[in-house]
């Protein structure tokens, strides 16, 4: 998933490598990432469907120490919170059903 422009993934939300945590041998963490990617993916496409740039708030697939997929949001504070008032809209508009 890309943003608008080819620099989007070092724009300074900084996303910790494979260098920062352990890795255990012997644990599936591929599996995971995929399903994280998948709905990060899916995510990110929404974020861009109502209008957010992905150099201001991403989804981004990761996994936990137990090789489960995470999916992390990522945004800069004006961006997160244009993303809240759009959830809160959607929430007042349904009753607050999800």
């Amino acid at each position: 998933m890309t943003g608008s422009g080819e620099g989007w993934l070092n724009d300074g939300l900084d996303v910790p490598g494979a260098d920062s945590g352990l890795w255990v041998s012997g644990v599936d963490y591929i599996s995971g990432w995929r399903e994280a990617r998948e709905a990060a993916d899916r995510l990110n496409r929404a974020l861009l469907g109502v209008g957010l740039e992905l150099s201001a708030v991403r989804a981004v697939a990761s996994t936990s120490e137990d090789g489960r997929g995470v999916v992390r949001l990522m945004g800069w504070p004006a961006a997160v919170g244009r993303l809240a008032e759009l959830l809160e809209v959607r929430a007042d508009s349904d009753g607050g059903a999800a």
